[in-house]
Order: structure tokens, then sequence, then C-alpha cells
């Protein structure tokens, strides 16, 4: 995973998640809503997550599922 978090952002653990009682998975960034998964997707990346071996592949998996969501016009609070 070395080649993967050069900059080593990951560490920062800027990636949460919260599963709603219907198996809604919301991912937020920074504390501001990123990516909201249902049905099969959410299921496949729970089970992922179940699977992760630490909190840095946890983060990995959340940031490739949320994709390239940044623009460059984040604004900074």
């Amino acid at each position: 995973m070395g080649s993967i978090d050069k900059r080593n952002r990951l560490d920062e653990e800027v990636f949460t998640y919260r599963v709603s009682k219907n198996n809604t998975v919301f991912i937020d960034w920074n504390g501001k809503q990123a990516k909201m998964l249902k049905g099969k997707e959410a299921d496949k990346l729970l089970k992922k997550i179940d699977q992760a071996n630490s909190e840095k592949d946890v983060q990995l998996l959340l940031a490739k599922v949320t994709g390239n969501f940044k623009r460059g016009n984040e604004r900074k609070e």
C-alpha cells in the first residue's frame, strides 16, 4: 500500500461512514457527506470493511468508493 498513499493522507482518517437501519451507507469526508450507497453496493462495501486488517485499509476502501469527488472548489472552514 506504500505506493498508493504517498502523501500519507489516509493516516489522518479523513473518511468516516455511517450505516442506517435499512443498510444505507453514508460516507463522509471531513464531516461532509461525499457519497451514499444502497443495496448490493453497500453490502459489498460493508463486507470489505469487515475483512479489512487496519483502519488505514478502511480509509483506502472509503477513498476508492468515493472516487475523485474533489474538484478544488471545497471551502476551508
